[in-house]
């Protein structure tokens, strides 16, 4: 599958002297996440059930809104705890859609249940970590210079195959963009090559930035994902 490559976009400066990713200069919550948090690994199940979660609702909205409502999609499906989600049954599903301070598709939260219960089927093939690292790009990709490419397409069919849904390749473009499988930062952003985001030398293995570990963002937490350009909002 073909990469879908538009023109690749400049950096802007802010007022503060330090050029950022355009997306990033909506407002102070998108500059925020663009400087602590987009492009930064993350490590855990529940780190990447809540990213792979939070993406799939972005589709069709601005990364702006998912963001705002983080806190209560954290509280409301129990911290992306598989097991706990897993469990939800029809009861659940009604009280979630009576919650205003999350987005309130019906579609949608009944896939997060499902994908909830193929997580804790993935433990059984090495985990959901283990399996989205395995199909990163061992390549250079361009930051910001594609919707989709073939890891991407590739993530999407496997993770389909083990029973995901809403999981199409743009999806899975933008949490690898957000997990740091790749630096997603402009080459002239200041944040490209800082984010800890994964790099590939010669032998295409995978290695982190200059910590050599997976990182999180100022508060010590685990961080979340965004898309390749948070609140274009696409379609799957």
């Amino acid at each position: 599958m073909a990469e879908t490559v538009p023109a690749v976009p400049r950096a802007v400066v802010g007022d503060d002297g330090l050029a950022r990713c355009g997306w990033a200069m909506a407002s102070p919550l998108d500059r925020d996440y663009h400087d602590t948090e987009w492009g930064v690994p993350v490590s855990g199940e529940s780190a990447y059930f809540e990213r792979l979660t939070l993406e799939a609702f972005q589709s069709g909205l601005s990364w702006r809104t998912i963001l705002a409502k983080r806190p209560a999609f954290r509280a409301l499906f129990a911290g992306f705890d598989a097991d706990v989600v897993a469990a939800y049954g029809p009861v659940d599903v009604e009280r979630l859609m009576g919650a205003a301070s999350i987005v309130r598709n019906r579609r949608k939260i009944e896939a997060t249940v499902v994908n909830a219960r193929a997580v804790v089927a993935l433990r059984d093939s090495g985990g959901l970590e283990e399996f989205v690292l395995a199909r990163g790009p061992q390549r250079h990709v361009e930051p910001q210079g594609a919707t989709t490419t073939p890891e991407s397409h590739a993530l999407s069919k496997a993770l389909k195959a083990h029973g995901f849904t809403f999981v199409g390749p743009t999806t899975m473009h933008a949490l690898m963009e957000a997990i740091g499988l790749f630096d997603p930062h402009l080459r002239d952003c200041h944040r490209h090559g800082a984010s800890g985001a994964h790099r590939h030398g010669a032998s295409g293995a995978h290695r982190h930035g200059a910590s050599g570990a997976h990182r999180y963002g100022a508060t010590g937490t685990h961080v979340v994902g965004a898309t390749h350009v948070p609140g274009a909002g696409a379609v799957e």
